[in-house]
């Protein structure tokens, strides 16, 4: 296979991927803080980071990658989340109902994010199983000069590390006159950060040398990391608004327990989502969970495709009309593989493009290409790189009991609906349309029309007989 290239943001650059022991090729990915439902932000790193564990398995063998994504299990969202419901009059105590709402908002993620076709990292650690890990490393860097206590906390002293900044690219001054940073008498710097704080009765805590409390977000991946992989590891991934402060505090505490060389050697970050070209924002009402996307019957094949598309580093604007481009496509390529054994090897050029810094965007150009090609067994061998056309997301086509020879048919429905549709638009006559609409549904076809697309979709009534009696008409 050929070489990987990826863009390190630690220097800028797009290099060729050389793991540090090729028979243990070690990946850590931010997950996320659990405390509500995922939301489509959240979904593109893992997706991302999904696919180059797949490709670095493809490349080293399954035997020889390790991914891991954490569960940030302890935080100040997840506890007000938890003391509001004890507030509302939830039996337990405070530490029973975080884990509750933690342990639920965990299983809510593992079913969301599989059913977009992910797989499950080999390790999920959850930073409330390293809590004595967070606390020696904490005390490590008191000793070595990088940290220190004041008033039941232990900070960071940013100064101490001369490349604080190195990753985002920042000065430590920079960064003072642009940040919004706690303010608080005990720091010495502004830019210093939280390594443990104290918890008071209402707050859930552990034991430590300074006293009962709880450990700084950065802190907790650091641990979990070193614990898992050792203080040198491969690729550290997450969504390009952790690079700073997240990451830049990761590196520089683990960086100084060792030195420079230690920890990740590639960081990765993937840039953010928009919604019809505007920042998700719930003021906009364009702020969706996962699971909403799925139960609003947008097949989570269909959802990973859409993220597929564009590249990593690269914003990515959800839109309907990508949704529906995309379900057009698979069910193309569906139809086409149906029934076919995948062939023994991905196509040499898919692999070339994908390896090319994760082009997914270049690497479907090319499944484009072998399905116009009719090589049904490279198609599909090739997309299952990518985590498409697997058998574990089939259940949105062959629910809808719609036939491969069916799909033709019903886009060109879709195109005498277009068309009647673009005629009303300028005669004001909408009977056409209407017949159209009333014959499709009648075949057990759902109607989906916006101002730009025309999508009729399957459903469980779907009868072939009725879509072949459909016609044009005056359309």
């Amino acid at each position: 296979m050929t070489e990987i290239k990826l863009y390190n943001t630690k220097t800028r650059s797009k290099e060729v991927f050389s793991p540090l022991d090729v028979n243990d090729v070690r990946m850590y990915v931010c997950g996320p803080t659990v405390y509500d439902r995922a939301h489509i932000g959240n979904a593109r790193p893992v997706i991302v980071f999904d696919v180059l564990y797949r490709l670095l398995r493809e490349k080293y063998g399954t035997d020889h990658v390790r991914y891991a994504r954490n569960f940030t299990d302890v935080d100040d969202k997840i506890n007000a989340t938890a003391a509001a419901r004890k507030a509302a009059g939830a039996v337990g105590t405070l530490e029973e109902l975080v884990q509750e709402r933690t342990d639920e908002t965990i299983a809510w993620y593992l079913e969301d994010m599989g059913a977009l076709g992910n797989l499950e990292p080999d390790h999920a650690p959850r930073a409330t199983e390293y809590i004595d890990e967070m606390v020696a490393m904490s005390a490590m860097l008191i000793e070595q000069g990088h940290a220190y206590e004041a008033d039941g906390h232990v900070l960071f002293d940013v100064t101490s590390y001369e490349n604080y900044g190195s990753l985002s690219g920042r000065s430590v001054d920079d960064m003072t006159a642009g940040a919004r940073v706690e303010v608080a008498p005990y720091k010495r710097n502004p830019m210093d950060f939280v390594l443990w704080k104290p918890s008071d009765e209402g707050q859930p805590g552990w034991d430590s040398p300074w006293g009962r409390g709880r450990p700084g977000w950065h802190i907790e991946c650091s641990a979990m990391a070193e614990k898992l992989f050792g203080k040198r590891f491969d690729i550290h991934g997450g969504g390009l608004d952790l690079a700073f402060p997240h990451h830049e505090n990761e590196k520089a505490q683990s960086c100084v327990c060792g030195s420079e060389d230690d920890f990740a050697q590639v960081w990765m970050h993937n840039e953010m989502l928009q919604v019809e070209g505007k920042k998700m924002s719930k003021s906009l009402g364009n702020f969706f969970s996962v699971q909403e996307l799925l139960g609003k019957g947008h097949a989570g094949e269909v959802i990973r495709f859409v993220y597929l598309s564009t590249h990593y580093r690269k914003p990515m604007d959800w839109t309907d009309r990508k949704r529906a481009d995309s379900e057009r496509t698979l069910r193309q390529w569906r139809a086409q593989v149906s029934g076919v054994d995948a062939a023994n090897t991905p196509d040499a050029e898919f692999l070339l493009a994908l390896g090319d810094d994760l082009n997914t965007h270049g690497a479907i150009q090319v499944l484009h290409k072998l399905s116009r090609a009719g090589d049904a067994a490279l198609l599909k061998r090739s997309a299952q790189v990518l985590g498409l056309l697997t058998d574990e997301l089939d259940g949105w086509i062959t629910q809808s009991g719609a036939q491969s020879g069916d799909q033709e048919r019903i886009e060109q429905v879709e195109d005498w609906l277009r068309a009647a549709r673009n005629s009303a638009m300028l005669s004001g006559n909408f009977e056409s349309v209407d017949r159209l609409k009333s014959a499709a549904r009648n075949a057990g076809l759902e109607v989906r029309m916006t101002k730009e697309t025309v999508e009729l979709i399957p459903d469980a009534g779907f009868d072939a007989e009725k879509l072949y009696e459909i016609k044009r008409g005056d359309a």
